[in-house]
């Protein structure tokens, strides 16, 4: 919920996975979010960054790994373009 000033109020907001799309429940320990940096043309960190929530289940099935490079090299083109 958003209150007047334009903040949000609520006590929990729910994650969902950027690969499944479902929602991560709170009981789901094995459900990870990462950040990953931007760098500029040097290599050098600029402050930004990208985060990707996955689920316990994603992790378990072995898609983590390709399910992350697939989605930044999304990213990476969105960025760049």
């Amino acid at each position: 919920m958003i209150n007047d000033e334009g903040q949000t109020v609520d006590l929990y907001i729910p994650r969902k996975c950027a690969w499944s799309n479902k929602l991560i429940s709170a009981k789901d320990h094995a459900s990870v979010q990462l950040n990953i940096g931007h760098l500029n043309d040097e290599g050098v960190y600029n402050g930004a960054f990208t985060t990707f929530a996955l689920t316990g289940r994603v992790r378990g099935m072995g898609e983590a790994d390709s399910a992350i490079d697939i989605m930044w090299k999304k990213k990476q083109a969105e960025i760049s373009a």
